[in-house]
């Protein structure tokens, strides 16, 4: 059989930059907008598309390292195009923006490779599942009781049976509304649905230990994320032997070199990695693969249209993060944003790539490069 042959013609590249919907913050920063920088790869008439949300930084990095690298090359030896691309940022230092922007190349490889083939991402892959669960995130340190629990009830009605909100509010200095807030959720989501919470690495070790240690004789809490800070794996192991909340962190994993070293600490129960941040799909498969043989579980963070291709393709998958910015966008900017019926997100086995197109018109008026 002879091999097909597709040239990558062209690449291009998108900022844009989308309001919150209301103000909002975690454990140790606030923002009142999203940036989202874009990549589009042809191959004659077919055109695939990845993105990244990081900083307009990583438009300038795909336009000025990573294009050259790539425009001319096999647009089916994805592979390959990901380690010249990581090879040519070794002076730009990968982790951060650089890893950000080789993300969104390499997902929009990914993506024109499928469409090429006429054939839907988690396909091509093969499927180890028919659906990837998702759970409810969001819970905002900004929000009032009133607004997290509409929230929070939304996703209930949505068929989500785990949700997630922000604690660990100030660095870590206002514990008290942050077990108040938790207090709130549990009475809101009832004693059935899994509650989640998320400290973004704002507590102290000690702190984070007596904390974790309420929120689950108290309030159930089962997931317990970045208690302390993501790079500090001693601190992250010791939380987890003290508390019964499953310890998670990983989501500011810019390689699989990251990985090796947070399961080599022993410092997680389940391990979260970011498609948009990791390497995009090359780099998350083969991390997925990395956890799988510790004997783990990932959790996909955020983008969850992005993930629910690749989430589908492991069998060590627990869930997918249905995070509240990254659906508003992905719903507003693109045609093929996934529902999750039965809270659960189903790729499209009729749409191929990844199921994604971007709505031009209405991306525009986001448009800031």
């Amino acid at each position: 059989m002879t091999r097909p042959t597709a040239t990558v013609t062209d690449l291009a590249t998108a900022v844009y930059r989308v309001p919150t919907d209301a103000p909002e913050a975690d454990g140790t920063i606030e923002w009142s907008s999203t940036t989202m920088v874009l990549v589009r790869v042809r191959s004659g008439r077919h055109e695939g598309c990845g993105w990244t949300y990081a900083g307009p930084g990583a438009q300038t990095i795909v336009d000025d390292a990573l294009s050259p690298v790539v425009t001319g090359g096999d647009a089916l030896a994805v592979p390959g195009l990901h380690e010249q691309m990581v090879r040519t940022v070794r002076n730009l230092g990968r982790p951060g923006e650089a890893a950000c922007a080789i993300s969104a190349v390499d997902i929009a490889l990914w993506d024109l490779k499928a469409r090429l083939l006429d054939m839907p991402l988690c396909d091509l892959w093969g499927r180890a599942r028919d659906t990837a669960p998702v759970y409810g995130s969001g819970g905002f340190t900004t929000y009032d009781d009133a607004t997290t629990v509409a929230q929070l009830t939304s996703w209930l009605d949505a068929g989500i049976p785990r949700v997630k909100i922000k604690i660990g509010e100030s660095w870590g200095r206002r514990p008290e509304r942050d077990l108040h807030r938790v207090a709130v959720a549990r009475r809101a989501i009832g004693d059935d649905a899994d509650l989640y919470v998320d400290a973004n690495g704002g507590y102290r070790r000690k702190q984070a230990i007596r904390i974790g240690r309420h929120l689950t004789e108290e309030h159930g809490v089962t997931w317990f994320e970045e208690p302390v800070s993501s790079d500090d794996h001693e601190g992250l192991r010791h939380v987890r032997a003290a508390c019964d909340a499953d310890v998670t962190a990983g989501e500011y994993g810019y390689s699989p070199a990251y990985f090796h070293h947070l399961l080599a600490a022993e410092a997680v129960d389940c391990v979260q990695v970011d498609v948009t941040r990791c390497g995009g799909y090359t780099d998350w498969l083969a991390i997925a693969h990395l956890v799988a043989a510790g004997g783990l579980e990932v959790s996909a963070h955020c983008a969850p249209n992005l993930h629910a291709s690749a989430g589908v393709t492991i069998a060590n998958l627990r869930h997918l993060e249905y995070f509240h910015d990254h659906v508003r966008i992905e719903r507003m900017l693109f045609e093929g944003a996934l529902d999750p019926e039965g809270g659960g997100l189903d790729p499209s086995r009729d749409r191929p790539g990844h199921g994604l197109t971007l709505r031009d018109p209405i991306a525009d008026r986001y448009r800031i490069g």
